[in-house]
């Protein structure tokens, strides 16, 4: 009887540590300010953007930090091309970006390209995992979407080329750019794997983005 007591009493203690842990982490991650240095090299990428536009898309990528963590090491791919150069250009600066990876996920999240995931199937289901958390997070329903989270509006409403464009109207991809998706189609859920990176789009539209499952 007493192990059992005793087997009790650490189960709860256990959950109360790992709530504990994931508390401290989004609170880190809610104050956290990308050095100067990593936003400096950014704008000598996207000097177009102005300063409300900058502002988005550091909310994105927290926004998929955030995805990352709740996702807990399953494969998350980053829809957003604007994003992903952010994301580049902090990686770069190797001794924050660690740090902050430590203190955010007890893990490095590292980034991998779409040609080194280990299914084809990875990015597929990466993007729709992605999708169920940023609808869920922003009060989206993630079958029958009324609006595009920030993470795949974001690319489309900054202009940006190259970049991975997402509409609610299917119809509309039957005659736009091979890098316009109908997120309707995407659905919610997905599969295993690890929080990944490099923007590139698997058949469900998308770019694989690297972290997670070590």
């Amino acid at each position: 009887m007493k192990l059992i007591l005793f087997g009790l009493i650490a189960i709860i203690l256990f959950v109360i540590y790992r709530r504990w842990v994931w508390n401290r982490r989004l609170g880190f991650m809610k104050d956290y300010q990308l050095p100067d240095a990593v936003l400096e090299r950014f704008r000598q990428k996207r000097s177009g953007l102005s300063a409300e536009q900058e502002r988005r898309v550091r909310d994105a990528l927290y926004q998929y930090f955030h995805i990352c963590q709740r996702a807990r090491g399953k494969f998350v791919s980053m829809p957003s091309q604007v994003v992903d150069d952010l994301w580049h250009d902090f990686i770069l600066f190797t001794r924050n970006y660690e740090r902050f990876c430590d203190k955010a996920f007890g893990r490095f999240l590292h980034h991998t390209p779409v040609e080194a995931m280990s299914t084809p199937t990875l990015a597929t289901d990466g993007i729709r995992r992605t999708w169920f958390h940023a609808c869920r997070m922003e009060g989206i329903d993630p079958k029958q979407p009324a609006r595009l989270p920030l993470l795949f509006a974001l690319d489309a409403e900054l202009g940006i080329a190259e970049g991975f464009h997402y509409t609610l109207n299917c119809e509309q991809t039957a005659t736009s750019s091979n890098n316009t998706f109908c997120a309707s189609s995407i659905g919610c859920g997905g599969s295993s794997s690890g929080c990944g990176g490099d923007s590139g789009h698997g058949d469900g539209g998308g770019g694989g983005c690297g972290g997670g499952g070590d």
